[in-house]
């Protein structure tokens, strides 16, 4: 099976002013002051944007709705609430934390070209760390706001 391994590359190729006007872009969207709160904002939207749905997984024996919400836990602590929907409407709520000190921000996804899903790698250690939607140019704006928010984050 044959995949596509990109990294959210951009953060570290921009330049300070094209990272200074994506930033000041997101401030004045999400109507904040605030970088964080903008970035997580976006983050969030993008999230809830490329959810994996189950009309999205024609043919598969148990589909789900995959939805993630970010938060801020202790300094230095992204948190990730993920939830999953089945067709009989039970839900499973799973919460994690992700340390961000000591990891690598520009994160790595893979959109497959067979398949529904793209996936975002666990910047601590590899893996998968979130799936949403065959979308490559989805999956690269999230990967982009969220590597922006994790070096945010490190900042402390």
């Amino acid at each position: 099976m044959a995949s596509t391994q990109v990294s959210a590359g951009e953060p570290n190729s921009l330049g300070s002013e094209e990272s200074e006007k994506y930033l000041a872009d997101l401030k004045a969207l999400y109507l904040t002051s605030s970088e964080r709160e903008a970035l997580m904002a976006h983050s969030n939207a993008l999230l809830e944007t490329y959810a994996l749905r189950a009309g999205y997984q024609v043919g598969r024996a148990d589909p789900q709705d995959i939805r993630y919400r970010l938060s801020l836990g202790a300094p230095g602590e992204l948190r990730i609430r993920e939830e999953r929907r089945g067709a009989r409407e039970e839900v499973a709520v799973f919460n994690r934390s992700l340390s961000v000190f000591g990891v690598d921000p520009y994160l790595q996804y893979e959109c497959p070209p067979q398949g529904i899903e793209c996936t975002v790698n666990n910047p601590a250690g590899g893996g998968t760390w979130l799936t949403i939607v065959r979308d490559p140019k989805g999956a690269q704006e999230l990967a982009k706001a969220l590597s922006f928010l994790l070096r945010n984050l490190q900042k402390g």
